[in-house]
C-alpha cells in the first residue's frame, strides 16, 4: 500500500514539473512607465517578492537581484518594455545570477535616486514589486514655465515682423505712382514715417492653472462597455486644454501628468503650489454601479462632510487612487504632506465654489448635468490649502452613450471650449491679484 502511494506521488511530481514545484513565487507580468517625472518598473508575481538593489557608476546602473527566481519568459519580457524615448532606461539585461536569484541590470541614461517598495493585492492586481527611478536634480516646474512663455511670445513676435517685412517688401516691389501737377507743384514728396517697432507684448502677472488629468499607469481609474479607459480620455481632453489655456495672453496651464504614468495624489497637490497654481482643475469620467446613471458634474472641497451620499461615495473612490495606482509609503515627507492635505481653508473653499459655478454653468450648455448645483465632498486632491480647487466628472464613462461621447473628438472639444470659458469668466470676476508673480 506504501509502496503504491509513493509510486503515485513520484508520477505527481513529473505531472507537476519543475515550475510548479519551485519555490517563491511566478511572476504574472511586468510593466514600464516612462515619464520626465520618473519612469517606474512594476514586477507582479502571485506571492511576495524579496529584491536588493545597488546603483553602480562607469557607467550607470541599477543591479538589481530577485530572490527564490528561476529565470522565466515573463520576465524576460522586461527586455522589450524599455522605450527608446525612456528619459532614464537606455536598457535592461537578465540573467541567472546565482541558484534562486535572478539579477535585473538596468542600464541607465542619467544618474538617479531609484526607490523601492512593495504593494499588497488590490483591484485587480496581485503582489507588486515596484522601482520608481528618480533624477537626482528636480527640475523646476515654475521657471520651465516662465521659458515656454517667453518662447511663445518671441516666437509670436517674430512670425509678425516676418509678416510686416513680408508685406512692406511688396509694396516696395509695386511701380511708384505717376506725381499729378498738384503734388510736382508743392515741392518733394514727403518720406513716410517708418511703422513703430513691433512690440513682443511683454507680460508682468504669469497667470498659472494646473490641470489633472486623474489616475494613470498602473491606476486605469474606471472602464466603460467598450474598454475605453478613463486615464486616456481625461489626458487626451487635458492636453487640449492646457493648448487652449496657453492660448490666452498672459496665461499658462501646467500639467500633473503628460503621459500614461501614476502621479499619487497628495504629488498633485504638491505640485500645483510648486508653480504657485492661481487654479488647479482635477478632470475625471464618472463611474457608477448602474449604466443608466449619465451627466457631467463639478465638486469643491466640503469642511463638513459632502453634500451628498453620491458625492461622498465618488470622493472614496477617488482617493482609493493611491492603493491603486501604488504610493510610495514609506517616502520621507508623506507625512508632511498628509498635514499639507489638512490645512484647506474656508477662503479657499469659497474661492473654489465660485470657479466650480462657472464651469458647471459651461459645461451644462455641451451636454446634460447630473446635478444642477457644485456638489461637496472630501476629495484628497482637492486639499491645496491656497489653491482654489474643482473636480470635474466630464461624463459617466459608465454609461454607453456617454463613453462614446467621451471617445467623439468633436465632444472633446466642445468640453474643452466649455471649460476654458469657465476658467476665463473665473478670472474676469475673481482678478488673481493676492499673488503676485514677474516673469
Amino acid at each position: 500500500m506504501k509502496r503504491r502511494q509513493l509510486l503515485q506521488a513520484g508520477g505527481l511530481v513529473l505531472l507537476l514539473g519543475r515550475a510548479q514545484l519551485a519555490f517563491g513565487a511566478s511572476i504574472v507580468a511586468v510593466r514600464v512607465w516612462p515619464a520626465d517625472d520618473y519612469t517606474r518598473v512594476t514586477i507582479e508575481s502571485d506571492a511576495a517578492l524579496a529584491a536588493r538593489h545597488f546603483l553602480a557608476e562607469n557607467p550607470h546602473r541599477l543591479v538589481i537581484d530577485l530572490d527564490g527566481l528561476e529565470l522565466s519568459p515573463t520576465l524576460r519580457e522586461l527586455v522589450g518594455k524599455v522605450r527608446a524615448d525612456d528619459p532614464f532606461i537606455a536598457g535592461v539585461r537578465i540573467g541567472q545570477n546565482q541558484p534562486r536569484v535572478v539579477r535585473l541590470v538596468v542600464d541607465l541614461k542619467q544618474p538617479i535616486a531609484p526607490q523601492q517598495f512593495t504593494l499588497a493585492p488590490v483591484a485587480a492586481y496581485q503582489h507588486r514589486l515596484v522601482f520608481d527611478l528618480y533624477p537626482t536634480q528636480e527640475r523646476d516646474p515654475l521657471l520651465a514655465l516662465i521659458r515656454d512663455k517667453d518662447q511663445a511670445e518671441q516666437a509670436a513676435a517674430q512670425s509678425v515682423r516676418d509678416a510686416l517685412g513680408e508685406f512692406i517688401g511688396r509694396i516696395d516691389a509695386k511701380p511708384a505712382p505717376p506725381l499729378s501737377a498738384a503734388s510736382a507743384a508743392s515741392g518733394p514728396l514727403a518720406t513716410a514715417p517708418p511703422p513703430p517697432p513691433v512690440a513682443a507684448g511683454k507680460i508682468d502677472r504669469l497667470v498659472i492653472v494646473t490641470i489633472d488629468p486623474g489616475h494613470g499607469g498602473e491606476d486605469p481609474g474606471a472602464t466603460g462597455p467598450s474598454g475605453l479607459h478613463e486615464k486616456d480620455v481625461v489626458l487626451a481632453v487635458a492636453m487640449q486644454l492646457r493648448e487652449r489655456i496657453n492660448a490666452h495672453p498672459g496665461m499658462r496651464a501646467m500639467l500633473t501628468r503628460d503621459a500614461d504614468f501614476f502621479v499619487p495624489l497628495h504629488e498633485r497637490v504638491r505640485k500645483a503650489r510648486r508653480v504657485q497654481a492661481d487654479l488647479f482643475v482635477s478632470i475625471h469620467a464618472d463611474a457608477f454601479l448602474t449604466p443608466t446613471a449619465r451627466g457631467a458634474s463639478v465638486f469643491a472641497l466640503s469642511e463638513r462632510g459632502a453634500t451628498s451620499a453620491a458625492a461622498r461615495w465618488m470622493a472614496e473612490r477617488e482617493n482609493a487612487a493611491d492603493q491603486v495606482g501604488g504610493m510610495n509609503v514609506g517616502v520621507r515627507d508623506v507625512q508632511v504632506m498628509r498635514a499639507l492635505l489638512d490645512m484647506s481653508t474656508t477662503a479657499q473653499i469659497k474661492d473654489s465654489m465660485k470657479l466650480g459655478h462657472e464651469v458647471l454653468s459651461q459645461i451644462g450648455k455641451v451636454g446634460k448635468l447630473h446635478k444642477g448645483a457644485v456638489e461637496q465632498a472630501g476629495f484628497a486632491v482637492l486639499k491645496a490649502p491656497d489653491v482654489p480647487s474643482i473636480l470635474v466628472e466630464t461624463a459617466f464613462i459608465s454609461n454607453p452613450e456617454e463613453e462614446a461621447r467621451l471617445r467623439d473628438p468633436d465632444y472633446q472639444a466642445r468640453l474643452v471650449d466649455a471649460l476654458t470659458s469657465g476658467i476665463v469668466r473665473y478670472f474676469k470676476r475673481n482678478p488673481p491679484l493676492a499673488r503676485q508673480r514677474t516673469t
